[in-house]
């Protein structure tokens, strides 16, 4: 499987059976390591809640693509009444999907879509992270969240090869938190997301990275593994 980091919280999913990006914000991201028309084919978008920082792309790639959008379900019926393809869950339900299998996490932060032409905030539902199994592997994207306890409980249920954690800070957990988080999940490697988009998560990661020993990966916006 092959793994790019497109930046700020956009991950690409490359495995043997489908192609798969987690919150898609790539136009309006002056430091996305990619452009929309520069993406292979996206089978699925998964969103991890309702931010524009998050969705801003999910329309013109779904739509270019027929993608399925999977969110949470309020999330999904809002995109559904926009023509896209949609699967609602909510928190700590799993679905087997030809590609893998995806579980909804706990996030703690907001979730809501701004409509500014008529200054208007809809809930979105309730945030969320994922647990992804694809290609045999196991892999933990917590999108936009603080520290909370039962990351343990992730962590101990789950042997999970690859997690993609926050540290930002200001809108989401910093590099201190994070820290604990990445102990607590403890994923083999963890990717450090969500930071130096805009001058208040503005962060180094290299420390981070650092002080994880081994296990802290640090991915430039376009930049790829393997898994």
């Amino acid at each position: 499987m092959r793994i790019t980091y497109i930046g700020h919280s956009t991950v690409l999913f490359e495995t043997d059976k489908a192609n798969l990006l987690i919150d898609p914000f790539i136009t309006g991201n002056g430091l996305a390591g990619t452009s929309i028309g520069d993406l292979p084919k996206i089978d699925a978008i998964l969103l991890t809640h309702g931010h524009s920082d998050h969705i801003e792309d999910t329309q013109p790639i779904a739509e270019r693509d027929g993608s399925l959008v999977i969110a949470i379900a309020e999330l999904a019926t809002y995109f559904g009444w926009k023509g896209l393809k949609t699967h609602g869950m909510s928190i700590g339900g799993g679905y087997d999907f030809p590609f893998g299998r995806v579980k909804m996490t706990l996030a703690f932060h907001g979730s809501s879509v701004a409509e500014p032409e008529s200054r208007r905030i809809i809930d979105a539902g309730m945030p969320a992270g994922f647990l992804l199994n694809l290609d045999g592997k196991t892999i933990y994207h917590a999108g936009d969240t603080a520290l909370f306890s039962d990351m343990k409980l992730i962590g101990e249920r789950n042997d999970i090869d690859l997690a993609f954690l926050p540290i930002g800070d200001n809108f989401t957990m910093g590099p201190e938190d994070a820290r604990v988080a990445a102990d607590w999940v403890q994923a083999r490697k963890v990717v450090p997301i969500h930071y130096n988009t805009f001058p208040v998560i503005r962060q180094d990661p290299r420390p981070f990275a650092d002080s994880l020993g081994g296990k802290g990966v640090v991915l430039a916006p376009g930049e790829s593994m393997e898994l």
